[in-house]
């Protein structure tokens, strides 16, 4: 059996020599590049490449550019480079047209993908992805032998993403200098060992790094949440280190060991982020409906809103767009800050932690310590036919009285007063239903997921909850 090609809004991801090949790269190149031309007409400019650390990459590299390329586009490859620093690239390049980054994000080392940059360095709306994928179904359109475009490299992106992030006001160098943090750092043979390296050392930390080589052969699952971070958790009390800090292959994600060796989970980044946002710049704050409550406490003891936005960065970014929103992100590690760009930052998001570590003069473990904890349950479980409204419904009909209901991506029901909320919604990839809940403790949690997967499975007609 072939593995899918799984399309999301913002490009296309697969198993490499299955799903993914050379040929699907290349026409996918193409139909980004006819898209370009619908949207732009003859405004002229390129189009920037990058690529993860993926074995794979270089050569789907050579197979985007080939399709780009022959859509009329000049290609300008900047080269291994995290995702937020090809879309910086693109932003801060008037003549940059979009971009494309190969790239499978946290997905195991077999896999890779294509994610499209608009104009802007923001990922492509949810109808531009559309209208590419039309175009590669359809068939792009390709340039004459006159009209090919071209190819240069082009070094120092990540020097420059560097750079971008020190101007930042409301990056404190010398405070973190002066603080003198260990830090140890796994980027998973990812693309972030050059740039965590070379950040942490331009703000005075001591580097002890572990899997920093950029050559993709993961020695652990890639997703940087708890159950994968054991031997950084060990490298953190062997080291002696203050912190340590975990990325994912492509660099927009990031996670946080505390100093006695244990994982704190993501949602924790974007709150520290947001605790120390606040502290320097008051404003709203964005995040996901799947989002742990801790980011909503961070915002509401600086006194300012929170807004919810439907999963998908692409979303967050909107809604921080029209709310003014001084910060924002998902709680899967990912920070971004409209000062330098909306995309999610790890490089950035380790900036903004050790700023605020280093403004209060207390460790990580000390500092969580005196904040609330949640338990997150997070199950999935069959689609139900047709419509999920009847789910919805057969939710609403038997919730607990004091429900606040949201409608923006699926259905989530919310009980402020008692630190309870569960989300259920449609997976984007999958023929599935995401079910996520959060409680006090991790029984409630779980007793909240197991009711919502109840419900589901009475209204598929089996009275056994399919959970996993």
């Amino acid at each position: 059996m072939h593995e899918p090609l799984i399309v999301s809004a913002s490009g296309i991801r697969g198993v490499v020599g299955d799903g993914l090949t050379p040929e699907i790269a290349a026409r996918y190149g193409a139909a980004y590049g006819t898209f370009l031309a619908s949207v732009r007409g003859d405004a002229g400019g390129h189009v920037i490449l990058a690529r993860d650390s993926r074995t794979s990459g270089p050569l789907l590299v050579d197979a985007v550019a080939a399709g780009v390329r022959s859509a009329g586009w000049p290609v300008v490859d900047v080269g291994l480079a995290p995702t937020p620093t090809a879309l910086l690239a693109v932003q801060d390049d008037d003549r940059a047209a979009g971009g494309v980054i190969v790239t499978a994000s946290h997905n195991p080392v077999q896999w890779n993908g294509l994610k499209l940059a608009s104009s802007a360095g923001e990922f492509v709306s949810v109808e531009g992805g559309r209208r590419v994928q039309a175009l590669f179904s359809e068939g792009p359109d390709y340039a004459a032998w006159d009209g090919l475009g071209g190819r240069v490299e082009r070094e120092g992106a990540v020097e420059h993403h560097v750079e971008r992030i020190l101007a930042l006001s409301i990056v404190d160098r010398e405070a973190i200098a002066a603080a003198g943090f260990v830090v140890a750092l796994d980027s998973v043979r990812g693309a972030g060992g050059p740039i965590m390296s070379l950040l942490l050392d331009r703000l005075g930390c001591r580097v002890e790094g572990l899997d920093l080589e950029p050559d993709g052969r993961f020695r652990r699952p890639p997703e940087p949440v708890p159950e994968n971070l054991g031997d950084l958790s060990r490298w953190v009390r062997e080291t002696g280190a203050d912190v340590g800090l975990a990325v994912d292959p492509d660099v927009d994600r990031l996670a946080l060991v505390d100093g006695e060796g244990m994982p704190v989970g993501e949602d924790w980044t974007l709150a520290l982020a947001v605790e120390y946002v606040l502290s320097k710049t008051p404003g709203p704050v964005v995040t996901n409906l799947s989002s742990s409550r801790v980011i909503s406490d961070a915002a509401r003891r600086a006194g300012q809103p929170v807004h919810l936005a439907p999963v998908g960065e692409a979303n967050v970014a909107r809604r921080m767009r029209e709310t003014g929103a001084v910060v924002g992100g998902e709680g899967n590690g990912g920070v971004m800050l409209p000062a330098l760009h909306l995309t999610r930052d790890a490089p950035l998001a380790a900036c903004l932690v050790l700023g605020l570590l280093a403004a209060g003069g207390v460790s990580l473990e000390g500092w969580l310590a005196d904040r609330p904890h949640y338990a997150i349950a997070k199950r999935r479980t069959a689609r139900p036919e047709g419509s999920p409204e009847a789910l919805y419904g057969a939710l609403l009909a038997d919730a607990p009285t004091g429900a606040s209901e949201d409608r923006q991506d699926g259905l989530r029901l919310d009980w402020p007063g008692e630190g309870r909320w569960v989300h259920v919604r449609p997976s984007g990839t999958e023929p599935i239903l995401r079910v996520i809940a959060e409680a006090p403790t991790a029984g409630e949690a779980d007793d909240l997921a197991a009711w919502a997967l109840a419900r589901a499975a009475t209204v598929r007609g089996d009275p056994s909850p399919a959970a996993g």
